[in-house]
C-alpha cells in the first residue's frame, strides 16, 4: 500500500474519531428535531373562521353546517361586523364570512349573489385554504339546486348527471398522492440544514489544516480529513431524512440504500463549496461571519417554499450554484412524491458538476492568492 494511501486512511479515521469522541453535531439534531416540530401535523387545520349569517334561510344554514363538517375550519358565530374585523385584525379569526340578506331569494332566482369572505392576507396558506374550502360549499350548493331543476323538468338522474358534469374527471394517485405545504418544506428545511452544518465542518477542517500546515497540507491529507465527515452526515442523513419524518407521520417512499446514494454527491458538492470559501476568506472570524449570513438567503433560493420560475433572473442564477437548490429537487421528489431515480438523474449530475466546479475554483482562488498575485507585483517592479 502506498504510503500517500495510508497517510489518507490514518487521516480520516483521525477525522472521524475526533467526531465521534466529541460529538458536537449531534446539537443539529436537537435543532432540527425542536424546529421541525411546527409542522407535526402536517398541514392547517381547525381554523376559526367567523360566520355572520345575515339571512338565516335553509340555504344559509346548509353553507354553516358543510363549513362546521370542513376538517380544516371551525366556525365562530358573529352577529357584530365591528368585532369579527376587530378579532380578525388581533389574528383571533383567520376569516370573516358574511352570507348576505335575502341570500337564498336571489340564489333561488338566478341573480348574482356575493358572499363576502375577509381574510388574513398576510397567511397565504390558511388564506387558501379558507377560499377553496367556500368555493367547493358554494359549487355543492349550486349543484344540488341545478339538479332540482333539472328533475322538475322531468330528467333523470344519469341525465341530469351528464347536464351537469359532461366530462367525468378521473382523479389517479400518480407521485404525489396526499402531499401537502409541509411535506415539501419540511424536507427543504431539513436538507438545508444538512448543508449548512456540512458546509461549516468542511471549512472549518479546510481552515484548520491550512493554518496547521501553513498552507502547505498535502492533497492527500487535505482529503483525507475532508473524507472523514461523511459517514457522520450520512449517519444525519438517516436521522434527519428517514427516522424523523417517520416519527413525524410523514410517508417515506424512498429506500434507505437509495437516499444514502443520493445524498453522496450532495455532500461532496458541500464539501467542494467549503474548500473554496475557505480559500476565498482564509480567516476563521471572517468564515463563522459568513456562514452566518448563509442560511436564510440559502433557504429561501432553494425553491423549497417559492417556486424557482416566480424568482428573479438574477436570484434563480445564483441558485443554480447552490447544491441545497439541487439536492432539494432530487431528495424531496424521490422521498415525499414517489419520483423514481433516474427522474433525477439531471439532479445528481448537476450536483457532481457542481463538486468539480467548486474544487477547480478552490485551486485557482488558491494559486493566485499564494503565487499568482506575486509574481505579477514581482513583474511591475
Amino acid at each position: 500500500m502506498a504510503p500517500a494511501f495510508k497517510e489518507y486512511l490514518q487521516t480520516a479515521k483521525q477525522t472521524l474519531y475526533r467526531l465521534l469522541n466529541t460529538p458536537m453535531w449531534m446539537m443539529l439534531l436537537v435543532s432540527l428535531c425542536l424546529t421541525s416540530l411546527v409542522f407535526w401535523n402536517q398541514s392547517v387545520w381547525n381554523l376559526p373562521v367567523a360566520v355572520i349569517d345575515q339571512d338565516h334561510s335553509t340555504s344559509s344554514r346548509f353553507i354553516i353546517r358543510q363549513i362546521n363538517s370542513s376538517p380544516k375550519m371551525e366556525t365562530i358565530n358573529y352577529t357584530n361586523l365591528n368585532q369579527a374585523k376587530n378579532d380578525l385584525h388581533w389574528r383571533k379569526l383567520f376569516g370573516v364570512i358574511i352570507i348576505p340578506p335575502d341570500f337564498e331569494k336571489h340564489f333561488l332566482r338566478g341573480d348574482n349573489v356575493t358572499i363576502s369572505i375577509y381574510g388574513d392576507a398576510t397567511n397565504r396558506l390558511s388564506n387558501g385554504q379558507i377560499q377553496q374550502a367556500i368555493t367547493a360549499i358554494y359549487q355543492q350548493l349550486s349543484t344540488q339546486y341545478n339538479e332540482q331543476l333539472l328533475y322538475a323538468q322531468g330528467f333523470s338522474k344519469d341525465q341530469a348527471s351528464a347536464v351537469l358534469n359532461p366530462m367525468n374527471n378521473t382523479l389517479t394517485d400518480l407521485y404525489n398522492p396526499g402531499v401537502n405545504f409541509a411535506a415539501i418544506v419540511l424536507p427543504g428545511l431539513l436538507i438545508m440544514m444538512l448543508q449548512q452544518s456540512m458546509l461549516m465542518a468542511s471549512t472549518r477542517t479546510s481552515i484548520a489544516l491550512y493554518i496547521a500546515n501553513n498552507g502547505k497540507t498535502p492533497f492527500h491529507i487535505h482529503l483525507g480529513a475532508l473524507t472523514g465527515l461523511i459517514p457522520i452526515w450520512l449517519f444525519l442523513t438517516v436521522v434527519l431524512l428517514v427516522l424523523w419524518p417517520a416519527i413525524m407521520g410523514f410517508r417515506q417512499t424512498a429506500p434507505i440504500l437509495e437516499l444514502l446514494l443520493l445524498v453522496i454527491p450532495f455532500l461532496l458538492a458541500v464539501i467542494a463549496m467549503g474548500v473554496f470559501i475557505m480559500q476565498c476568506l482564509r480567516s476563521v472570524e471572517l468564515v463563522y461571519l459568513t456562514l452566518t449570513f448563509i442560511p436564510m438567503p440559502v433557504f429561501y433560493f432553494s425553491g423549497a417554499i417559492w417556486p424557482s420560475s416566480s424568482m428573479p433572473p438574477i436570484i434563480l442564477f445564483i441558485s443554480k450554484f447552490l447544491p441545497s437548490t439541487w439536492a432539494t429537487k432530487m431528495l424531496a421528489g424521490t422521498n415525499q412524491l414517489h419520483l423514481p431515480i433516474s427522474s433525477v438523474w439531471n439532479e445528481v449530475l448537476m450536483l457532481f458538476a457542481l463538486a468539480i466546479f467548486y474544487i477547480i475554483a478552490a485551486f485557482i482562488i488558491g494559486w493566485l492568492r499564494d503565487y499568482g498575485i506575486k509574481r505579477l507585483s514581482w513583474r511591475k517592479i
